[in-house]
């Protein structure tokens, strides 16, 4: 199928209030051009570099959401444009955000990495690690970063009910911290969970925001 064909098929499974983010990394700039005109404008990458140079050659109406693993050496060079960091797995990486957010006068919307997953090579938070640092109250101080939700990755199986079972567990977090720690924030709506083996699962359990790559763009050029 054509690159409009694949993004259709998926679009079909994916309500109006669900964002789909165009994963786009280790893709070049003419194919980020053909999802962008087939009407897509968010795309994320997890190379800093990379994002940083398709930044400046590709359409300024692009929103730019970073989905890996961010190293606090790093975040200065994205804080300018990005959109959403998805992938805020430390207390300390927050902080430096915030850092750099204030350098620039911005305010940069970040998620909550939960770590869910049965593998110890994802990152994030363990749901008691983050609850103690809610609890704390030193992220309040942080006037340069919006919390605005949590991400997670599942495991990579082929049991559907595994993968189920997390992300119901994320969504459960979700509402429990939202109940108790952003109530009157109205910018804590959103859960980014779902990729194309398990997007269509991730959405019947709560998400909000799903991303895929390979389900639109194909196998990556490393």
């Amino acid at each position: 199928m054509s690159l409009q064909q694949n993004i259709q098929a998926i679009r079909v499974h994916i309500p109006p209030h669900v964002r789909l983010v165009c994963v786009s990394k280790f893709h070049p700039n003419e194919i980020v051009l053909e999802a962008y005109n087939c009407g897509e404008r968010i795309f994320g990458e997890s190379k800093v570099q990379e994002m940083c140079d398709k930044h400046e050659t590709l359409p300024v109406d692009i929103f730019w959401h970073f989905i890996g693993h961010l190293q606090t050496n790093k975040i200065k060079y994205i804080v300018p444009f990005v959109d959403l960091i998805h992938g805020v797995d430390s207390y300390k990486l927050l902080v430096e955000i915030d850092k750099q957010a204030q350098k620039v006068g911005k305010i940069v919307d970040c998620l909550l990495q939960i770590h869910i997953a049965r593998e110890e090579t994802k990152f994030g938070f363990s749901a008691e690690e983050l609850i103690d640092t809610l609890e704390q109250e030193a992220w309040k101080d942080l006037k340069n970063i919006r919390i605005c939700g949590l991400m997670g990755m599942a495991t990579y199986t082929d049991n559907r009910e595994q993968i189920r079972a997390e992300f119901h567990g994320l969504k459960t977090l979700f509402d429990q911290l939202k109940t108790a720690y952003f109530s009157s924030e109205p910018a804590f709506c959103e859960l980014s969970m779902g990729m194309s083996d398990d997007y269509q699962i991730a959405v019947e359990e709560g998400s909000t925001l799903v991303r895929i790559g390979s389900s639109i763009f194909g196998h990556r050029n490393y």
